[in-house]
């Protein structure tokens, strides 16, 4: 399609509420832009900074064509957004990334055969719709192997590890969908992540590659540069760039990566998910590159030129988790006396445990320092005495 230019001044209206969009209006505005954000839930994180929030369940397409109308541009934070909406949306404001790009990759076995058909390295996987398929799966692949369900999957909800060929009936029953995805089991040694942004001219700039360290199948902390050999890093680059051009892409793209390591002097990688938008492990890059995921979203988005992505200093950052308020409120004085640590918090009313509530960055000298830092920061949160 022709390029499409939305100047500073113009109106930009984002498909969900969570600190994604956050992120994202705080960079638009910076810049000049309105933010328009349409989300169910009333006082959102990105509706608490945008300059109208809308307020709609993403299935009512008369409220999607009236926040399309009063907008410029249109580009989404949230997978889940019907895909009937978005074409609606699309028929009266450009929307980037385009429909079919979020239709691919939201849906575990579209995106699975998406990249499998256009060559790109998987783990072995088998599409499931009964506990039959699913123990000839379990059989083929082998254990241990994941069933994942194929939508609404994040942060490993909707997945169940299978060890044992008599947990299929379970397994099944846990699923609560009439499809799901069995992926055989991955034995890496780290999981990496790169950020590519591409224009709507196709110029490309991808960030520096992202070690991520998770615990309980949610992402916990990020370090940068990624402690893996330049031979790797070009790989993970490589691997990337050409997924957001067989996707078409135009905006921010997440791909993860499980480095497999078998021998060769980069080890072997795996594709193991896509987002196309900026991603939890992006964050580094407001505080730590000259240009933010979220501003490279917003320049793309708007066919302007995108950013420098220099790396200014080593990073690391650590998600804030409802767990932080256990022993009541955190105490960020403490964790801010940490030196190069910066807090990020998304305005989020209700810490539920596993929730995440805001993140913490730290620059240093180099990537492990920063690690070891922002960890201490995110231990004093904790309040471990009563603090009056």
């Amino acid at each position: 399609m022709p390029r499409v230019v939305t100047l500073p001044g113009k109106t930009i209206g984002i498909l969900g509420g969570g600190q994604l969009g956050r992120m994202f209006a705080i960079a638009a505005r910076r810049m000049g832009y309105r933010v328009h954000a349409l989300d169910p839930a009333p006082d959102c994180p990105t509706g608490q900074v945008a300059d109208v929030e809308w307020s709609a369940a993403y299935d009512d397409t008369d409220t999607a064509v009236a926040f399309a109308r009063a907008v410029d541009v249109v580009t989404f934070e949230f997978e889940n957004i019907p895909y009937e909406t978005l074409q609606r949306v699309a028929e009266i404001a450009p929307v980037f990334p385009a429909p079919l790009v979020l239709d691919t990759t939201r849906h575990r076995l579209r995106e699975k055969t998406f990249l499998s058909t256009h060559g790109f390295p998987v783990a072995p996987y088998r599409s499931v719709s009964s506990v039959e398929e699913l123990r000839a799966a379990v059989i083929a692949l082998k254990t241990p192997c994941i069933l994942k369900t194929a939508t609404f999957g994040y942060d490993g909800k909707g997945q169940t590890k299978i060890t044992h060929l008599d947990q299929c009936d379970a397994a099944w029953g846990a699923l609560g969908q009439p499809l799901g995805v069995v992926e055989g089991y991955v034995d890496f040694v780290c999981e990496l992540s790169v950020i590519v942004a591409r224009a709507q001219n196709g110029a490309i700039r991808t960030f520096d590659v992202a070690e991520n360290l998770h615990e309980h199948h949610v992402l916990d902390v990020t370090v940068v540069p990624a402690r893996v050999s330049e031979a790797t890093k070009q790989a993970a680059v490589a691997v990337s760039v050409a997924v957001a051009k067989s996707l078409d892409l135009v905006g921010v793209l997440a791909v993860e990566l499980f480095l497999v390591g078998d021998g060769t002097p980069q080890g072997h990688l795996i594709v193991n998910e896509l987002a196309p938008r900026p991603h939890n492990s992006g964050h580094f890059t407001v505080d730590a590159c000259v240009t933010s995921q979220f501003e490279q979203q917003l320049r793309a988005v708007c066919g302007l030129p995108l950013g420098d992505v220099r790396l200014l200093s080593p990073v690391a950052m650590a998600n804030i988790l409802g767990d932080c308020w256990d022993n009541g409120e955190p105490d960020f004085a403490a964790a801010l006396e940490v030196p190069g640590v910066n807090l990020h918090l998304y305005g989020k009313s209700d810490p539920r445990p596993g929730r995440k509530m805001g993140h913490l960055t730290c620059l240093a000298e180099d990537a492990e320092t920063a690690r070891l830092r922002v960890i201490e920061a995110r231990q004093r949160l904790r309040r471990t005495h009563d603090p009056s």
